[in-house]
C-alpha cells in the first residue's frame, strides 16, 4: 500500500512541475504533462485489468468448488 502511495503522489506531482509558461514555441517533444498522463493512464488500466483477473479467478475456484 505504502508503494502505491508513493507511486500515485509522484505521479500526481509531476503535472504541477510542467505547468504552462505562457510561451509560445514549436513543439520537438512532447511535454512532461503529456508523459505523466500518459503514465497515469497506462497504471489505471493495469489496475483495472488486475481486478478483473483477480475477480474471473475467484470466481472460477468457487466454481471448481461447488
Amino acid at each position: 500500500m505504502l508503494r502505491a502511495l508513493v507511486f500515485f503522489l509522484v505521479f500526481c506531482a509531476v503535472p504541477t512541475f510542467a505547468a504552462h509558461t505562457g510561451e509560445v514555441t514549436r513543439r520537438t517533444m512532447p511535454e512532461l504533462s503529456d508523459l505523466a498522463l500518459a503514465a497515469m493512464a497506462a497504471g489505471g488500466v493495469w489496475l483495472a485489468q488486475r481486478a478483473m483477473r483477480r475477480r474471473a479467478r475467484a470466481r472460477k475456484q468457487a466454481q471448481l468448488q461447488d
